[in-house]
């Protein structure tokens, strides 16, 4: 016979809300979260606008203000619901919510701090917290792992190509000089990144034979540049895959949403008992 389980108190029902996905309520809450952010993204857009704001001024102040509201709440109800609430406060999105909701009260306290109101886009990076569907949570701890394991190549790389336009740079230097707009050095070599990763602004060219040579090197060297990185994190990942596949016959991990209730870490195993961070039980 299933036990009954005692009811845990409106903290415990609100941190079910907020932080876990896995129920009915979390699933609504992170759907109005997703389209709320949405929102005060896009009212940080149309008020950049000059004659959006010009015109109609008053009812996106109002709207911003509803939606600050909101997110403060939000804010408040997260640090309310766990016992260790700096774990929050101190996280990455912790700092991020705060970051992105304190801007529209500092307007009103200190002259000049309108222009931190920009900062309230940062409030879509909150849209990777709120997709933390079960069946993503496999693949980023897989993306995540090959990463991990590729720094190290990749670092290397990106100093080989350093080296290179550094190289590259000096020569356009010697070759084109001052008539062509490589004037120094460093903007040799801001040319030299600048075509070796195949943007290219058009702001400077060569003008000589040697110059348009070396540059039609950098241009196809460019492309082996953008092939390479992409390659060894394709070939980790393929290495992450069948270890997973030798390990339990699955490459899914199988994490859920469940947010421990002290230091609300997430993505603890389906069968876990204990949170992974703290050690508290879940």
């Amino acid at each position: 016979m299933r036990e009954h389980k005692p009811d845990k108190g409106w903290k415990h029902r609100v941190h079910e809300i907020i932080y876990e996905a896995d129920t009915p309520m979390g699933k609504w809450f992170d759907i109005l979260l997703f389209f709320l952010i949405i929102i005060s993204v896009l009212l940080v857009m149309l008020e950049s606008v000059r004659w959006i704001d010009a015109k109609y001024h008053r009812t996106l102040f109002v709207l911003e203000w509803i939606v600050t509201v909101l997110f403060t709440i939000e804010y408040i109800a997260r640090i309310a619901c766990i016992k260790k609430p700096q774990s929050y406060i101190f996280s990455f999105y912790g700092i991020i919510d705060f970051v992105s909701t304190i801007p529209l009260y500092l307007s009103y306290i200190f002259a000049g701090s309108q222009v931190l109101l920009a900062i309230r886009a940062f409030r879509l990076l909150r849209v990777f917290r709120i997709l933390k569907l079960v069946r993503f949570l496999g693949e980023a701890s897989q993306l995540k792992r090959a990463l991990v394991a590729s720094r190290a190549k990749i670092t290397v790389f990106l100093f080989a190509v350093l080296i290179l336009s550094v190289i590259l740079g000096t020569l356009m230097y010697l070759v084109e000089g001052d008539e062509a707009g490589f004037t120094s050095i460093p903007t040799s070599i801001y040319w030299t990144i600048v075509t070796l990763t195949t943007v290219g602004y058009g702001d400077i060219a060569p003008i000589t034979p040697q110059g348009q040579l070396i540059a039609t090197i950098i241009m196809l060297v460019g492309y082996g540049v953008i092939a390479v990185p992409t390659g060894i994190v394709t070939v980790e990942l393929g290495k992450q895959g069948k270890g997973d596949k030798a390990a339990g016959g699955n490459h899914f991990v199988h994490v859920n949403t469940q947010a421990c209730t002290v230091c609300a870490k997430e993505g603890h195993r389906d069968d876990a008992t204990h949170c992974y961070n703290c050690g508290s039980k879940l």
